[in-house]
C-alpha cells in the first residue's frame, strides 16, 4: 500500500462520516460537492471534510482507493457510500436517513 493510500485508509477508519470533496463545507469548489454538503447539513450529520484540491496525491489516490472516478466521495463508518448522484438519490428516495441510522450515525436535526 502506498503512503497516500495508507493516509486515506487512516482517514476513512478514523472518522464516522467522511467526505472527500472539492473545497470546504463553507466554500465548496464544485456544484456536486456543494449539493452533497447541503444534504448532509440539512440532515444534521456531523462529518469531516477533506479538501482534495489542497493535495493532488489525495485527489488522485481517493479515486484508486474507492475504484470510483469522481469526487465528492462519502464514507460512513469505513464504508464507501457513493458520490453526489447516489447521495442525492438516497436522500430523495428517503433511504439516506435510515442508512445513516443503521450505521449508528447521530442526526442532529431540530
Amino acid at each position: 500500500m502506498s503512503d497516500v493510500q495508507a493516509r486515506i485508509a487512516d482517514e476513512v477508519k478514523s472518522n464516522d462520516v467522511l467526505l472527500f470533496m472539492k473545497g470546504t463545507p463553507g466554500f465548496p469548489q464544485c456544484g456536486f460537492s456543494a449539493v452533497t454538503v447541503q444534504i448532509l447539513s440539512h440532515l444534521g450529520v456531523k462529518f469531516k471534510a477533506v479538501n482534495v484540491l489542497e493535495d493532488p496525491e489525495i485527489r488522485e489516490g481517493i479515486k484508486t482507493y474507492s475504484n470510483w472516478p469522481t469526487i465528492p466521495q462519502l464514507y460512513v463508518k469505513g464504508e464507501f457510500v457513493g458520490g453526489c448522484d447516489i447521495i442525492k438519490e438516497m436522500f430523495e428516495q428517503e433511504e439516506l436517513v435510515p442508512f445513516l441510522e443503521q450505521h449508528g450515525v447521530t442526526l442532529e436535526t431540530a
